[in-house]
């Protein structure tokens, strides 16, 4: 197993947002989180990449090494796992090729650098049109495309992606999941969060549902896209 997590407890002041959930991925696979508006969701991705800190009894591993021994520089730089945050949280004021250059700050592997921006740049050849160009003033896609981008430049051993379809149009949100395919293909797992249920689903081969901190259903994607609950609550019945 690549990443488990078990009895992860996470709490914001005397609010407790995450109460001891569970959950395993794969090597290679594509795993979702999906949930209401507060569910924890994003709570969850920000403990694993280690932003915020989890409660004493938590634990996780990630190819057998405790997570909780790691700070969040080496969660990205020893153990190849990267976080492509909600909004993206991109630097305005770089260039594109900036904005990639600075994810590989702590890479040991200098020689692969150059192949890999290459390799980023026809997964998304509009960031190649736009290399030059501040993060600040590419539109809300392009933006999530450099945010993978950085992501895959960083480490990609794990992606963990919180809301990728966020206020995309519907065109440019087929295209990022696209993308996203491509890389898994490619040896990256991946671990996304989204509010958008039937997407991430449709996307993902397993799936977690997460009620008020709490994991209430798991199962393969398609098990979850007919569970009458599911459709209920998240797919419009």
């Amino acid at each position: 197993m690549l990443l488990s997590v078990e009895n992860l407890q996470v709490s914001y002041g005397k609010i407790k947002a995450l109460h001891g959930i569970g959950f395993q991925i794969g090597d290679g696979e594509t795993v979702c989180i999906i949930g209401a508006n507060g569910a924890g969701k994003s709570t969850a991705l920000r403990a694993v990449s280690r932003m915020i800190p989890a409660e004493p009894g938590s634990k996780m591993t990630f190819m057998g090494k405790d997570m909780l021994r790691y700070s969040p520089d080496k969660v990205v730089s020893e153990l190849g796992i990267s976080h492509v945050p909600e909004g993206r949280r991109l630097f305005g004021n770089l260039t594109v090729m900036e904005n990639l250059r600075l994810a590989t700050f702590a890479r040991k592997d200098r020689d692969k650098i150059e192949k890999d921006i290459t390799r980023v740049f026809s997964i998304f050849p509009r960031l190649e049109e736009r290399r030059e160009q501040k993060s600040g003033t590419l539109s809300g896609g392009e933006q999530q495309m450099l945010a993978i981008g950085r992501a895959f430049m960083s480490g990609r051993r794990l992606m963990l992606l919180d809301e990728p379809s966020m206020g995309l149009a519907p065109l440019l949100m087929m295209n990022v999941f696209d993308a996203l395919r491509e890389i898994n293909r490619e040896g990256t797992t991946i671990l996304l969060v989204e509010q958008n249920a039937r997407l991430a689903l449709q996307f993902a081969q397993r799936g977690y549902v997460l009620e008020n901190g709490v994991l209430v259903l798991e199962g393969p994607s398609k098990s979850l896209l007919e569970n009458p609950e599911v459709r209920n609550a998240y797919l419009g019945g």
